[in-house]
C-alpha cells in the first residue's frame, strides 16, 4: 500500500534525486520495493521525489513485478547505469565488479550506499578517498548487524567519547548454530543442517561457521571505533566448526554459554605491554548473566564501552531482506537530503593509526580441561607448568573418570583436570597448553576454550 504525504506536508517540489540500484536480489527487492511503496513518505523527508532510474541484474527477463518497479528499469549494463545517478546502492555484494561499479560511480558525481563488508573490509580506504576525491558521501550502515542502527552510532553520536571496547554476535548463522547446541543437546553436524533448512545458513556455509563474515564485520567496526585503519587480514580469525557437545557442556557447568564473538579492543601502554588496538573472532565461553549471553536464535547484538557513555547495547535482527533494507534505505535519507540541502556526511577518521596488536598480545582467559593420572603430585606439575609462563589459576575441579580394567593397567586411575585462568596474553596461554600436553601425566588436551565477559 502507497502512503500518502501527510497534507500538513507541501509536496515535495524540485528535480527528483535518480537511485540506482546494483542487484535485485533478497536485500536489493526489498530495497526496491520499500523506495515504491513509501515513496511520498521518503519524498517528505527529503525534500526531493526518489526516483529509481535504474536496477542492474545479471539476467533480464525474469518476473520482479513484487518489486513494484516498472520492467524497462531493469538493465544488465551496470556501468551504464551507474553514470546516470545522484545515489547508487550496492547489494550485490564480493570484491569485483562492485569496487569498479562503485569506483565509476563516485567518479561521476553520485554518494554510494553499500551493504558489501567483504569490499570494505578489504579496500575500505581507496572508496574513502575516492568519495572525498569526487565530494560524494559513502555510507554502509546495513554492512554490519543488517538492520541494527549500530554504525552511525559508532561514526557519529560517539564521535566526541573514547571507545574502548566493541563485543558482539555479528553472525546470526553461528548463532543460532550455538544457541540450538546449547538449548537442544545437538551436534555441531545437525544444527548447522536445521539453520541450512529454515534458510538461515547458504547450501556452503563456509564464510559463516569459519569466522570469515564476523571477521570483515569486526574490521569496520574497530576502524570506526578507533580511528584507526583495520582489514579483515588484520583480523585472528577462528569459527566453531572445532565447538563439540563436550564443549557446551562444561561451559553449562561454569553456568555459561559459547558464542562466536567479535572483540575489538583498545588497550593503554603497560610496563610488560604495548598498547594499541586488538580485533578477534573465535568461539568463547560467556557468563549467562552478560547481556549477550541471552541472545536467541539468529539475531545479533553489540555491547559497546565508552569512557563517558559507559555500556551501551545494539540488538536485532542481523540480516534478512527487509531488515537490512531498512538500513539501506536509512542511508539513502540521509545522502539524499545531502544532495538537496548541501554539504556531506562524514568520511574515513583514521588519524589515531594506532598499532595494531596480534593475537598473541590479546588479554584473554582460558577454560583449559586435561586427561590426566589420578595420583599423587599431579597437580603440582600441572601448577609448575602455568607458573613457569606467568599464567594465575583462577579455579580448578577434579572430576574422578572410571577405569576400564581390560585398557589400563591395574590399579591405574584417571580423572579431568578443568582449570579456568585468569587473564594472561594469549601467547602465554597457549605455550601453557602445549607444555600441559608434554606432561607425562597428562594423558591428553580434551578441550581449550576461551572465557570473555567476566
Amino acid at each position: 500500500m502507497v502512503r500518502s504525504t501527510p497534507s500538513s506536508v507541501p509536496a515535495p517540489g524540485g528535480d527528483p534525486v535518480r537511485i540506482a540500484l546494483l542487484g535485485c536480489g533478497v536485500v536489493g527487492a526489498s530495497v526496491a520495493r520499500l523506495l515504491t511503496e513509501h515513496a511520498d513518505d521518503l519524498a517528505a523527508r527529503v525534500g526531493r521525489p526518489l526516483e529509481i532510474v535504474g536496477i542492474a541484474v545479471r539476467r533480464a527477463g525474469r518476473d520482479r513485478s513484487a518489486t513494484g518497479v516498472d520492467a524497462d528499469r531493469f538493465t544488465t549494463d551496470a556501468a551504464e547505469l551507474v553514470t546516470r545517478a545522484d545515489v547508487v546502492v550496492e547489494v550485490i555484494g564480493g570484491i569485483e565488479p562492485a569496487r569498479t561499479l562503485l569506483l565509476r560511480a563516485m567518479a561521476h558525481g553520485a554518494s554510494v550506499v553499500t551493504a558489501n563488508k567483504a569490499l570494505l573490509a578489504e579496500d575500505g580506504p581507496t572508496l574513502y578517498a575516492a568519495a572525498a576525491e569526487h565530494g560524494v558521501d559513502l555510507y554502509f550502515e546495513a554492512a554490519v548487524a543488517g538492520g541494527i542502527p549500530l554504525l552511525r552510532p559508532l561514526r557519529e553520536s560517539l564521535a566526541g567519547d573514547s571507545v574502548r571496547k566493541v563485543m558482539g554476535i555479528v553472525n546470526g548463522t553461528t548463532n543460532y548454530v550455538l544457541d540450538k547446541m546449547d538449548s537442544s543437546g545437538q551436534g555441531f553436524a545437525e544444527a548447522l543442517s536445521q539453520a541450512q533448512a529454515l534458510g538461515y545458513a547458504e547450501a556452503d556455509p563456509t564464510a559463516d561457521v569459519e569466522g570469515f563474515d564476523a571477521a570483515a564485520k569486526a574490521a569496520i567496526l574497530a576502524s570506526l571505533a578507533f580511528h584507526t585503519r583495520v582489514a579483515g587480514r588484520d583480523v585472528h580469525r577462528e569459527g566453531i566448526t572445532e565447538v563439540s557437545a563436550a564443549d557446551i557442556a562444561a561451559a553449562k557447568e561454569m553456568d555459561c554459554v559459547v558464542k562466536l564473538l567479535a572483540i575489538c579492543e583498545r588497550t593503554a601502554d603497560e610496563p610488560a605491554r604495548p598498547g594499541g588496538v586488538s580485533v578477534r573472532v573465535h568461539p568463547a565461553m560467556l557468563p549467562r548473566r552478560h547481556p549477550l549471553a541471552g541472545v536467541r536464535e539468529a539475531f545479533n547484538a553489540v555491547f559497546v564501552e565508552a569512557d563517558a557513555a559507559g555500556q551501551l547495547m545494539f540488538y536485532g535482527r542481523g540480516a534478512g531482506g527487509d531488515p537490512t533494507a531498512s538500513a539501506i534505505l536509512g542511508d539513502v535519507v540521509a545522502v539524499a537530503r545531502h544532495r538537496v540541502g548541501g554539504g556531506h556526511g562524514p568520511g574515513e577518521s583514521a588519524y589515531a593509526d594506532l598499532p595494531l596488536l596480534d593475537m598473541g598480545q590479546a588479554l584473554t582467559r582460558y577454560h583449559i580441561s586435561l586427561d590426566v593420572a589420578d595420583r599423587p603430585g599431579v597437580l603440582a606439575q600441572i601448577a609448575t607448568a602455568f607458573a613457569e609462563h606467568e599464567v594465575s589459576i583462577e579455579t580448578v575441579r577434579q572430576h574422578h573418570v572410571a577405569v576400564d580394567p581390560d585398557a589400563e593397567p591395574v590399579g591405574a586411575q584417571r580423572a579431568t583436570l578443568v582449570v579456568v585462568t585468569h587473564a594472561a596474553p594469549d601467547a602465554a596461554l597457549s605455550a601453557t597448553v602445549d607444555a600441559l600436553a608434554a606432561l607425562p601425566v597428562v594423558r591428553g588436551v580434551t578441550s581449550v576454550m576461551r572465557v570473555e565477559g567476566v
